[in-house]
């Protein structure tokens, strides 16, 4: 009557003592058939003294017995308490290493203690502190190395290990009793250990190291799906893991003046062509220099891509790769170029249908007098301009008053007539224009007598 437990340290064979102690023996072989002990882990670990396991939660404090375990899944409300009573006899003692006992719960606040589900094995010889107090049941019989290695590990001030030893698997090698009522046996053993551990996993080696260009990928891998995540959450990508599609290419340093037609005639001798788009900018409409080839079939797409490499292409030599856009799995991938407001039949200026006038009031389509029309209908500037109109006006009124001036003044002169006295305003500017006039006349008749 025996169970094989294969620990991360190695395998345990321990032999039970099913006729001194049928109680404890059938309440461990139980447990151990519906898989109760199956990844638990060695929770307290003291150096030449013990190593217990048996609590799920891994704490001290948790466990129950098989008897309460099948009460609690049943529909009976007849109480069943989680433990059971010790079976500790004088002739079973802790004399040697490898001795497997079941741990016994103190009574506490008028709840009777007992053994339920947490047992420990002794890491060294005569421990007869333990005799008496805790109920002996079992020996290894195989894996007194595994032993060895368990009390050598190291453990925090608790006794805790620093990295998790955990029961990989139990193996019931011989069970001599039958099974209770209810008790019903998993299909199969669970595979991911409680979250109750803060320590280093049982798996996990803590001083290996990877080379730099291991660990570099590694970064770039998590970073990448980092990414992917993010762009996932704000609608960029359908969802995370999504992959480029492998019959895409993507093509650039392209001419200017290619055009889709001649990058489809070019590359469909490779296959058959589902789409290809020079992608250009959406206002202006000119070529971005680089596009996007859709073959029908994977092995078109490779073929065209070892080919076309570094070929020249309208004096250009262009740049063939797998395309990593996923655009088009999102349903978004156009041409549909932006050229600016639409235009009646009649717009336009210059003989460009891109183009309009400048217009001095909102809502003006260059109409006669609908400066005028939109002024009284209370429409603001759009932006400040001077009117030039009315400062032509202004400058033509001003010229035709200083040419009747001059005409004036020389009528007087010719007449003998006095010139008015000065006044302020209007007709002192005058009377300022005049002499200004009659100065420049005398200097150009000295310039005449001079020159005779």
């Amino acid at each position: 009557m025996s169970v094989l437990f294969e620990t991360s340290l190695g395998d345990i064979v321990i032999d039970l003592e099913v006729e001194a102690c049928p109680r404890t023996c059938e309440n461990f072989l139980k447990l151990c058939k519906v898989y109760y002990y199956n990844l638990n882990a060695f929770f307290n670990v003291s150096k030449d003294f013990l190593a217990q396991a048996g609590d799920p939660t891994a704490t001290g404090t948790g466990g129950e017995s098989i008897f309460s375990l099948l009460a609690s899944k049943s529909s009976s409300d007849v109480p069943i308490s989680r433990y059971f009573p010790p079976e500790i006899l004088p002739k079973l003692k802790h004399t040697h290493k490898g001795t497997v006992s079941m741990a016994v719960a103190p009574a506490l606040e008028g709840n009777k203690g007992g053994c339920a589900s947490q047992f420990f094995i002794t890491l060294g010889d005569q421990i007869d502190y333990l005799d008496g107090k805790h109920s002996v049941f079992g020996h290894v019989v195989e894996g007194l190395d595994t032993l060895d290695k368990m009390n050598e590990i190291f453990v925090d001030q608790d006794g805790r290990p620093l990295k998790d030893v955990r029961i990989r698997h139990v193996v019931i090698l011989d069970d001599p009793f039958p099974d209770p009522p209810g008790l019903v046996q998993p299909p199969s053993s669970p595979t991911r250990p409680p979250d109750n551990s803060t320590r280093i996993a049982e798996d996990e080696d803590p001083l290996a190291t990877l080379p730099e260009e291991e660990e570099e990928r590694i970064r770039r891998e998590k970073a990448a799906a980092a990414s992917a995540l993010t762009l996932e959450m704000v609608g960029d990508l359908p969802f995370a893991n999504v992959r480029p599609p492998e019959n895409v290419l993507f093509v650039c340093k392209l001419n200017a003046v290619t055009r889709d037609e001649d990058l489809e005639l070019i590359f469909s001798r490779f296959g058959t062509i589902m789409s290809c788009q020079v992608i250009r900018d959406k206002k202006t409409g000119d070529s971005l220099q680089y596009a996007f080839i859709e073959f029908d079939k994977r092995e078109d797409a490779e073929q065209a891509y070892f080919k076309m490499q570094n070929v020249l292409v309208d004096d250009r030599r262009i740049w063939v790769d797998f395309s990593q856009s996923v655009a088009k799995s999102n349903t978004f991938w156009s041409n549909n170029i932006v050229r600016g407001p639409k235009r009646t039949k009649t717009g336009g200026y210059g003989g460009r249908d891109d183009l309009e006038e400048t217009r001095r009031y909102r809502g003006d389509e260059g109409r006669s007098g609908s400066h005028e029309h939109h002024h009284h209908r209370g429409y603001g500037m759009v932006f400040d301009v001077p009117d030039h109109s009315e400062r032509r006006r202004k400058r033509s009124r001003s010229g035709d008053r200083e040419g009747a001036d001059k005409s004036r003044d020389t009528r007087r002169r010719r007449s003998g007539t006095p010139p008015p006295r000065e006044s302020s305003g209007r007709d002192g500017h005058r009377e300022h224009e005049r002499r200004r006039s009659r100065s420049r006349s005398r200097e150009i008749h000295t310039g005449r007598e001079r020159r005779r």
